[in-house]
């Protein structure tokens, strides 16, 4: 039997992100400004060296060794991180780690199979 989900039912009722990692287990959610993803990783996975927007995560089980700009540091629950943009990164991420990340790409990730970009800020 596989254990509950980390995320309640109206988080896991978002949007999949469109993403290469293998075995995550993610939601999305995005607007006109920036995203916000929920994740699960239960087996870990290595993300390679990469660049992008502004990103800020919170870790909420397990652990991550992050290396960002050159520097190695070993994340834990409770732990948050910050990307700056531009700035080189990549990551172990071990076993059982759950957490959220937020992109200041509003189109870091696509949802899988819906409309492309992220939603529209209603006009003022």
């Amino acid at each position: 039997m596989s254990p509950e989900p980390y995320f309640p039912e109206f988080i896991r009722a978002l949007p999949e992100p469109d993403s290469p990692l293998q075995g995550l287990d993610a939601r999305m959610l995005q607007t006109a400004q920036a995203m916000a993803m929920f994740f699960e990783l239960p087996a870990g996975v290595h993300v390679p060296e990469h660049a992008h927007g502004a990103q800020w995560g919170v870790v909420l089980e397990g652990r991550l060794e992050f290396t960002i700009g050159g520097e190695t540091r070993v994340y834990e629950k409770g732990d948050t991180y910050f990307v700056p943009a531009g700035v080189a990164h990549e990551a172990v991420i071990h076993p059982g780690f759950v957490g959220i990340d937020v992109f200041a790409d509003a189109d870091r990730y696509r949802p899988k199979g819906g409309p492309p970009g992220p939603v529209e800020a209603p006009a003022a």
